[in-house]
């Protein structure tokens, strides 16, 4: 590494998202919001709580935006979709920090 920073969008995105464990927890949210729009096309009756679980999975930041005014699958695909985002950049900083060791 040269020791100066990468001040393209390309390369910030890079820093915050490619961790291992970040891009780990976006396929996880990411499957959980296919999963969930498969169940609900199909004739269930608990086909209407499957929308639950992405949001969890992505808490608090998708539930924070789905309180605001409006509705429907595009409010709830931004809820999830910021939500994994918060999420994981906070994942990919918590793993950078954890394997950099003790601060001294």
């Amino acid at each position: 590494m040269t020791g100066r920073t990468d001040r393209t969008l390309l390369g910030r995105l890079r820093h915050l998202y490619g961790d291992v464990f970040a891009l780990l927890y976006l396929a996880v949210c990411a499957g959980l919001t296919v999963w969930a729009f498969a169940v609900s096309a199909g004739e269930n009756e608990d086909a209407s709580f499957a929308g639950v679980i992405p949001v969890l999975a992505t808490a608090p930041a998708s539930l924070v935006l789905l309180a605001l005014p409006g509705g429907g699958i595009a409010s709830f695909l931004l809820a999830v979709v910021v939500g994994a985002l918060v999420n994981a950049a906070v994942i990919g900083w918590c793993s950078r920090r954890l394997r950099r060791g003790p601060a001294h």
